[in-house]
């Protein structure tokens, strides 16, 4: 036995293979633990994630090995190294190329090549009627705010409030919800920074906000115990490590914020498949909910989510896998060659709440990349249920060129458009912004025909502007005998009577329109000075009688005006 004896010290027994092997997987272990920590891979041979997890873990074993293997003093040839290197790193290595195999033979399983037919398959559409399907909704009901917008009076908001602006950002990205039976768009707070983390991360966030999406209201929702599980937190409150440290194995493609009907917060985990192969196809196949408060989490399968939840299926998981039917629906020789009707999605999409659920909608077009639609498509976010109406029109770029060319005076910024039915016509409708994200005017294009442009400085005008082209355009809605349906009636004029607060006007495609607010009321009231000329002549102080819109909404139309008694003299 050699022992060696450092100059001026004792002499050292060399470790034994055993301790060194036993000290290299401890080593080993708490590495792989580090880069788990970080990193945080599903513990899945289905995702790719995981091969590269290992293949780090077992490199750094041999390296560890190969570099604390003793006697390398005595290695006299390249065949005694290799055989040491051998013997360091043969297990690890004899896994790894398992592994490799089985990604190999995964990723051929998997490709379009061979499984077309299964990629078609993933999204299965049901063709249907648009006028009986989609229903004509009141202007209280449609969407006014795209993303940008919402998180542009998300941020308004949270300047006016002192003891949240200096410790708290707006979360960039809103979501969607129907939140008692009513559109809006849903944000968490961030922590500012590390040290702002530090000093609240006992209490946790003490907020979240909504956003209406058709009264523009941001509502501050306080959480007296505070939001203790987010994105800005550190260490096992970070949201997506506390998941995955809970459901290790699962694959995650989304956590997004959502609240139920009682105003509870809660994050969303869309928990996600591989249906062909190990590595293609994905899908949903269920969805943890965890309480953001209480960090309480349960796992649902899809057909058990509850019905308050509204995003399990994203937009982009829905347009990947209608993208695959509409390209291998017929082969994928033909999806390469002749292309014989191909399709594909618009590239943009948004959403139409409907029946208390929230679906994506995106238009459908030949992949020719014309300018034209041959229909579109509505799929639930909660079920995936799909639908597609056979409807041809214009593209939703197209029809955001057109609503921009109406107000081009203004520079003004078309949102992606909403589909909606009006009066039985499928219509693109669509908010116009400023440079500030503001929104200042609204636009209906007919979706059959996309000249028919229609704005307005509020819904109500912009619908009453749309159905005077319709009626030009000899377009009005059919009754089932192939002649145009008489006009759908008005609804009675509702009258408003109050002291007048505070007056604004503007000019707007040529006409002066005044807003009026009352006192007592948070509405403005929009009147044209072109319908009635007493507009001009009217002042703070002054009590009217204003015949309205019963719609509602922020924005409210004014068709009459009396003044019941002018303001006392200065």
């Amino acid at each position: 036995m050699i022992i060696h004896i450092k100059p001026g010290g004792k002499p050292r027994r060399p470790r034994s293979p055993r301790t060194l092997l036993i000290t290299n997987i401890v080593i080993t272990l708490l590495f792989a633990l580090v880069y788990y920590y970080f990193k945080l891979p599903a513990i899945n041979l289905k995702n790719p994630g995981f091969y590269s997890f290992f293949l780090v873990t077992a490199a750094f074993y041999c390296v560890l090995a190969v570099a604390r293997q003793f006697g390398w003093r005595d290695v006299t040839s390249m065949k005694e190294a290799s055989r040491r290197v051998r013997d360091c790193c043969a297990v690890p290595a004899l896994i790894c190329a398992g592994l490799a195999v089985l990604f190999v033979v995964g990723a051929l399983l998997s490709a379009p090549i061979f499984r077309a037919k299964a990629y078609s398959q993933l999204l299965e559409t049901e063709t249907s009627d648009f006028a009986q399907d989609i229903d004509e909704i009141s202007f209280d009901q449609i969407p006014m705010l795209d993303e940008a917008s919402a998180n542009t009076l998300a941020n308004r908001k949270l300047g006016e409030l002192s003891d949240l602006v200096s410790q708290f950002e707006v979360n960039q990205e809103s979501f969607q919800i129907n939140y008692q039976n009513r559109p809006v768009r849903v944000t968490f707070l961030n922590y500012g920074d590390i040290f702002k983390w530090l000093k609240n991360t006992g209490s946790g966030i003490p907020a979240y906000m909504v956003v209406d999406m058709v009264t523009q209201e941001v509502t501050v929702q306080r959480i007296p115990e505070g939001i203790r599980y987010s994105p800005s937190e550190y260490f096992f409150r970070y949201v997506d490590r506390y998941l995955r440290f809970r459901y290790p194995t699962l694959m995650f493609t989304d956590i997004n914020f959502e609240i139920d009907e009682d105003g509870r917060p809660w994050w969303v985990g869309s928990v996600v498949t591989k249906r062909i192969g190990l590595f293609g196809g994905e899908d949903v196949i269920g969805a943890v909910l965890l309480d953001a408060v209480t960090g309480e989490s349960t796992y649902y399968d899809a057909a058990d989510i509850p019905t308050w939840v509204d995003r399990v299926y994203t937009a982009d998981l829905i347009m990947q896998q209608y993208n695959y039917y509409g390209r291998y629906l017929n082969g994928f020789i033909n999806s390469l060659l002749s292309q014989t009707g191909c399709t594909t999605t618009t590239g943009g999409y948004n959403y139409i709440a409907q029946n208390d659920d929230v679906w994506v909608y995106t238009g459908i077009t030949s992949v020719g990349g014309d300018q034209s639609n041959i229909g579109f498509i509505l799929v639930n976010q909660r079920t995936k249920e799909a639908k597609y109406y056979a409807i041809a029109g214009a593209t939703e770029y197209s029809a955001m060129d057109s609503a921009q060319g109406a107000v081009q005076q203004y520079s003004y910024q078309a949102t992606f458009p909403l589909l909606l039915n009006i009066h039985g016509q499928p219509t693109y409708f669509m908010a116009l912004k400023d440079a500030s994200n503001l929104v200042k005017m609204y636009a209906m294009v007919n979706v059959q025909q996309y000249q028919i442009v229609s704005t307005g400085a509020t819904v109500a005008l912009a619908e009453t502007n749309y159905l005077k082209n319709l009626a030009e355009a000899s377009i009005l809605p059919e009754d089932g005998t192939g002649q145009p349906a008489e006009e759908p009636e008005a609804a009675e004029p509702v009258t408003v009577t109050g002291d007048i607060q505070e007056i604004r006007s503007a000019v707007v495609e040529g006409n002066t329109l005044y807003f009026l607010r009352l006192e007592g009321r948070e509405q403005w009231y929009v009147l044209s000075v072109s319908d009635c000329l007493t507009a001009a002549v009217l002042n703070p102080g002054d009590r009217v009688a204003l015949k309205t819109d019963p719609a509602g909404g922020e924005l409210v139309t004014v068709y009459e005006a009396q003044l019941l008694k002018a303001a006392p003299a200065a």
